[in-house]
């Protein structure tokens, strides 16, 4: 009898054990926001975030990271949706760290639209999509979570409760381990979660999302139809002294009905009300549920309603055992002061991490201190506290690998329109005195194809105020790269700037051009740091750059530059295009070429280019009717270089007639 005994109480807790490994392990965390929802993996500022940025954020006590992808658009499109290999570098990276910091992390499908319907025809993306992560991800650890998607809307619950879970059934095929996080319509709201589909696979996790009352949370909101921008200052509680009259332009629409029920709403037992439904249908239906997404936007809401508001919300989940992630870390909902530069050991609200239940860090006074040593501005990314900030209407990828100077990425530019820029922003404004009286240069390696090409490199100090003022402008200080200083012939050039032959170059601000006054710049406030195509559109002009730095030595393989070892062939531009587009490709030695089209299926259409050619780049139009004849039909193509019967490199074409 003792005997069975034991062996019943081992069962339960290996039951337990079980049962507890089938679902989520985490209990708080953030999302990670602005950084993989880009339209490509090309557009991602991969080193926005770091390893350190997760160790800071599991010193709050957080064991949990959601990480928004733009997934659909991370896809060379239909009919295979096969993900870019950018990505994979990029998102092995993170899920590595993870790893190693014992971090839960949830791939967030966020390809959505919030004023567009999702696509009844949304699972022929979402399958192949999800085929392929399950099938990278399947033998990683149980840290990873699948979330099929954000916030679907528009759609019946019944047709997204079916498309879901054919996606469920395209995981399970390959993936029978990983937990899978799965949602309702509405937007994910809690009345949304309440017609979602209660699935057999009990390894699932069933989201919401939380922004009640909408007229607090979403006060300034531009995204929202009709813009929020002009609501202000709603208080939470409600409180009818406080209250603020509804501007005119609201009234007859949504939020003039929203904004008479708010003092009804605005309120504790509204909000618990509303949370107490998520509760009693996860009993119900005896399943795990989860709050992916919840905050107050700060723009317009004052910061102590919306640490209340936090306190409370995050009591309700705390008390019912409800895992959360908050919206978000950084940004207009997140865990930093309002209007700071969101530096984790000076900018934290540490009210709203109070009323988190997060642990905080000691928070120190930021001072701005001269720079003593040199920094690098682009190393494969952008160096450490820098943002990129572009104005581009041509082509540009941060990720070039194709013929890089150093590393494994260099910037590549091509077709830029007059002013167009490639900005790096300095998070906290830098103070180059020192550098600047002690010998420092601009360093940087450039490449072009076209001479007589002019672009300027510049820096721009802070516009201390908004207020107009006769000396107070964002001043430049300019250098031009030109035939002078550059030999565009198409191999790696590298050049030192010293900043003492930086020139004054005024301002341009809201609208209105300054001239330059000797003397003025500020080099104790450096704002950014631009490249510029100052002079003229760049048509058809193709600049790369690298390693770009402040720096006041040379590097020691600086002349070591190497070319590429194979046959390249770069994007064609215009692309789209309706009747001639321009194709470029590179050879390293002399060798036979051929450039084919083929259609999606890989059949083969026509020959576009056939001979031999030396060493180099080469570049030509290619004229669609004279080539093909009117025959070709709108519609993607592959276009191939091939040589001796091999293929070397593909692009994407789009012909539209």
């Amino acid at each position: 009898m003792k005997k069975s005994f034991h062996k019943t109480l081992l069962t339960l807790f290996l039951l337990t054990v079980f049962a507890t490994l089938s679902f989520a392990q985490f209990h708080r965390g953030v999302n990670l926001t602005n950084w993989f929802q880009a339209n490509s993996p090309r557009e991602i500022q991969f080193n926005k975030f770091t390893k350190k940025d997760l160790e800071n954020i599991k010193s709050l006590d957080c064991d949990v990271i959601r990480l928004p992808i733009n997934l659909h658009s991370m896809t060379s499109g239909e009919p295979d949706y096969t993900i870019d290999p950018l990505l994979w570098y990029f998102l092995d990276q993170v899920l590595d760290w993870a790893e190693e910091l014992n971090i839960n992390i949830i791939i967030d499908n966020h390809s959505f639209d919030p004023s567009g319907d999702t696509s009844t025809d949304v699972g022929e993306i979402l399958k192949p999509v999800w085929r392929q992560i399950a099938e990278r991800y399947k033998n990683r650890s149980r840290l990873i979570y699948y979330e099929i998607l954000n916030e679907p809307h528009g759609i019946s619950s019944s047709l997204w409760n079916a498309i879901q879970g054919e996606v469920i059934n395209e995981i399970r095929q390959i993936d029978t381990v990983h937990t899978i996080v799965v949602t309702g319509t509405d937007y994910s709201g809690v009345d949304g979660l309440k017609e979602v589909e209660i699935y057999a696979d009990t390894n699932l996790i069933y989201t919401f999302h939380f922004y009640e009352p909408f007229l607090f949370t979403h006060q300034g909101a531009s995204w929202v139809t009709p813009s929020m921008e002009d609501i202000s200052g709603i208080p939470f509680p409600y409180d009818p002294d406080r209250m603020p009259a509804l501007p005119s332009q609201y009234n007859g629409t949504w939020i003039q009905s929203i904004y008479n029920a708010y003092s009804s709403q605005g309120n504790e037992n509204w909000v618990d009300s509303r949370l107490s439904q998520v509760v009693q249908f996860r009993n119900s239906k005896n399943i795990k549920v989860y709050c992916g997404e919840f905050g107050v936007y700060m723009l317009n809401s004052e910061n102590d309603d919306r640490v209340e508001w936090y306190r409370i919300v995050r009591e309700y989940f705390d008390e019912n055992n409800i895992p959360w992630t908050i919206w978000d870390y950084k940004g207009g909902f997140g865990l930093f002061e309002k209007g700071s530069s969101e530096l984790f050991d000076y900018d934290l609200n540490v009210p709203l991490l109070e009323a988190l239940g997060m642990n905080i860090p000691p928070q120190k006074e930021f001072e701005i201190k001269p720079d003593s040593v040199g920094f690098k501005i682009y190393d494969d990314y952008p160096g450490e506290l820098i943002n990129l900030s572009i104005w581009n209407e041509g082509y540009l990828d941060f990720y070039d690998d194709s013929n890089p100077a150093k590393g494994n990425f260099c910037i590549h530019w091509t077709n830029a329109n007059r002013y167009n820029i490639i900005g790096f922003d300095f998070l906290i404004d830098k103070d180059l005195t020192y550098l600047l009286n002690n010998g420092y240069f601009l360093r940087m390696y450039v490449k072009g194809n076209t001479p007589n090409t002019a672009i300027d490199v510049r820096f721009i100090d802070t516009k201390e105020s908004e207020k107009e003022s006769e000396t107070d402008h964002p001043w430049r200080k300019i250098f031009t790269i030109n035939d002078e200083i550059v030999a565009w012939n198409n191999t790696w050039q590298y050049i030192e700037i010293p900043l003492t032959e930086f020139v004054d170059g005024g301002s341009w601000d809201n609208g209105n051009w300054y001239d330059p006054i000797p003397g003025i710049f500020d080099w104790t406030k450096v704002d950014r740091f631009e490249i510029v195509a100052e002079h003229s559109t760049l048509s058809g002009v193709d600049l790369y750059f690298d390693e770009i730095c402040i720096s006041n030595k040379s590097p020691v393989d600086k002349d070591k530059i190497p070319e590429p070892k194979n046959i390249i062939l770069y994007q064609n531009f215009p692309n789209p295009f309706n009747s001639a587009t321009i194709i470029k490709f590179y050879t390293p030695e002399y060798l036979h070429i051929e450039i084919n089209l083929y259609d999606l299926l890989g059949r083969k259409i026509g020959k576009i280019l056939d001979g031999s050619y030396s060493q180099g780049m080469h570049e030509f139009i290619w004229n669609v009717n004279r080539s093909l004849g009117e025959k070709l039909p709108s519609g993607s193509y592959i276009c191939r270089v091939e040589s001796n019967n091999k293929i070397y490199d593909s692009i994407k074409m789009l012909y539209m007639k």
